[in-house]
């Protein structure tokens, strides 16, 4: 579809290929796999602070409801588009086959920076959002929940307007919301722990001890903030991290508490907790764990061969090129790849999604504990399928993904 060409869509399909063909996938299945089932795109019209009404786009896409209702998050970015949205959603797709959740993949966003509204501008936009996917939205059809440049409030939003639609208060809707409305402990920092989890046991795979294991985070917002803050509990000497300003370097190890309590809008240079080092140069440092937990294709054909860690683990969705993996597997650089490495939001929503239908909450420890069961064991699932069949990680991961939709849609049939 002309529609879905962008890079971010290309690299999902090229990848999607390659899983296909190395597993023989039924040539029916991957024609239907390739596409969403269903796009919506929509016009936002929002009236703003000083009274004219600015029209924004928004779009929602359901890739795959073979297994479940389907599961994505909602991201505000001036780049979002319809191409990047399907991508995200089928990755989605892979992400929740392989870790076991009974969902399929969705995603939404609307072409925006956040930052650059006011609250009321952003609320009305959220609640405008909302309304319009409306219908494609419900606990048994399709659950939101917050991405880059989301987070709980608006979560709050989107249940709310979707629930003064029914009449009554619908908290499973979305997940990543507020407590006070039927949220999850330890949904904020799921994506983080759950790369932490993933990285831990590649460490043990490789034989390498976390205490002198050395970590550069490429991304300080929700999932490299925590990554970097339980890598650095768990021992490891957290040696740099960078935002969309740049980052900070020091080989003695940074102040992540300190980092994370500081101003927002505030460059993590200006801290003088290290010494300013660009995005790219960052991902340049000699290191034992590289995390992209930033924006999809950071790592290329162009920088991949100057990458100098033992594990690369992929807390963002998308952010190594296929020519990039082929680089990366001559350097012998163990990828831990994004539909494994950051599942663990989805996990953990999925966990929220649970406790608001059956209105029965868990504690914390409950949660880090199922967390870590659910994501170790679809790490060693994966390692083992690489090994048997002599396959790269991320190979094994989606064609394991891959494999569980497709069963589903065999075992279903075609309609009519």
């Amino acid at each position: 579809m002309q529609e879905l060409d962008t890079p971010t869509f290309r690299l999902a399909v090229a990848q999607f290929d390659q899983a296909a063909e190395a597993m023989g996938l039924d040539t029916n299945l991957r024609e239907r796999l390739k596409l969403p089932q269903r796009s919506l795109m929509v016009s936002l019209p929002v009236r703003m602070d000083d009274g004219r009404v600015e029209v924004f786009t928004g779009y929602r896409v359901q890739h795959d409801s073979s297994r479940g209702p389907s599961k994505g998050g909602v991201r505000y970015h001036p780049d979002v588009s319809l191409g990047e949205v399907a991508a995200l959603a089928m990755w989605m797709t892979w992400k929740c086959a392989l870790a076991g959740l009974p969902y399929g993949g969705a995603k939404g966003g609307v072409q925006v920076a956040p930052k650059s509204l006011s609250p009321g501008e952003l609320q009305r936009l959220t609640r405008r959002y909302a309304a319009e996917i409306f219908p494609l939205i419900g606990p048994d059809k399709d659950v939101p929940a917050p991405d880059v440049g989301t987070d709980a409030q608006i979560m709050a939003w989107m249940m709310d307007t979707y629930s003064q639609q029914v009449g009554y208060a619908v908290p499973g809707v979305v997940t990543g919301k507020p407590l006070s409305i039927g949220g999850s402990l330890g949904r904020e920092e799921a994506t983080g722990r759950g790369v932490v989890y993933v990285t831990l046991e590649a460490l043990r795979h490789l034989n390498l001890s976390i205490e002198t294991a050395t970590v550069a985070v490429q991304g300080f917002g929700n999932v490299g903030a925590h990554t970097a803050r339980i890598m650095q509990q768990q021992g490891a000497r957290v040696i740099a991290v960078s935002d969309v300003s740049g980052g900070i370097y020091n080989p003695k190890g940074l102040d992540i508490a300190t980092l994370m309590r500081r101003d927002p809008s505030q460059p993590l240079h200006q801290t003088k907790l290290g010494d300013a080092i660009t995005n790219e140069e960052l991902l340049q440092l000699e290191c034992t764990v590289l995390v992209p937990a930033a924006l999809s294709e950071q790592i290329t054909g162009k920088n991949a061969d100057r990458l100098k860690c033992r594990i690369l683990s992929e807390g963002a969705n998308g952010p190594t090129t296929l020519e990039a993996d082929h680089i990366l597997a001559d350097k012998g650089i163990f990828v831990i790849p994004d539909i494994l490495a950051n599942s663990g939001g989805v996990i953990v929503s999925y966990f929220e999604w649970v406790q608001d239908l059956q209105r029965f909450f868990w504690s914390a420890a409950d949660i880090q504990n199922r967390l870590q069961d659910i994501i170790t064991s679809a790490f060693h699932r994966t390692l083992r399928f690489s090994s048997e069949r002599r396959v790269s990680m991320r190979m094994a991961a989606l064609m394991s993904g891959i494999d569980q939709v497709a069963q589903a849609h065999l075992q279903r049939g075609l309609y009519p």
